[in-house]
């Protein structure tokens, strides 16, 4: 059956997990969709996942910063667009078997994307009881309650350590 997985908490590796899972998934010629939230286009990642012909990647067709830098009329534009992204992906998960809604938790806890539209798929995902049903990964840090809930699988990457925490900016190919 279709499970859900997330991969949450403070430590690089999030998306990493995803990414990787959406290869391997891939590599058995499995059909995948991947939705990023809240970021650019700008990521390793990127790139090279245009280049699986199994693997979808919905395109950040308009960025808009930090949220907490965003004045009020930007954040709305921000839910709206995102909303529309998520929608997006539910519409190509009916021909999917494995989605992956990267950064997720972030729109959910902005309010750019209703946590209970997120549940409501969850719910209702194609194929949810069947052998081989829509698998889902959801990524991003502080996921509520009734998320986990919601999950078969909870991953939880915690940080120790990193260089952020002594100043060093974020390396292309390393963390973005």
């Amino acid at each position: 059956m279709g499970l859900v997985h997330i991969y949450c908490g403070d430590g690089k590796g999030k998306t990493s997990a995803a990414v990787g899972l959406a290869v391997r998934a891939a590599g058995c010629g499995k059909r995948v969709v991947i939705a990023r939230f809240l970021k650019t286009d700008n990521s390793g990642e990127v790139e090279i996942l245009k280049k699986i012909p199994e693997v979808t990647l919905i395109p950040c067709r308009k960025t808009f910063g930090f949220v907490r830098s965003m004045d009020e009329e930007t954040k709305r534009e921000c839910a709206a667009y995102h909303r529309e992204l998520f929608g997006e992906a539910v519409k190509l998960a009916e021909h999917a078997d494995l989605v992956v809604f990267d950064e997720i938790m972030a729109a959910v806890n902005y309010g750019m994307v209703p946590e209970r539209d997120v549940l409501e798929f969850l719910e209702n995902r194609p194929g949810r009881d069947q052998t081989d049903g829509l698998e889902i990964v959801l990524t991003g840090r502080d996921p509520s309650e009734k998320l986990i809930a919601a999950a078969d699988y909870v991953s939880e990457i915690c940080k120790r350590k990193h260089p952020f925490d002594r100043g060093i900016m974020a390396r292309r190919g390393v963390e973005y």
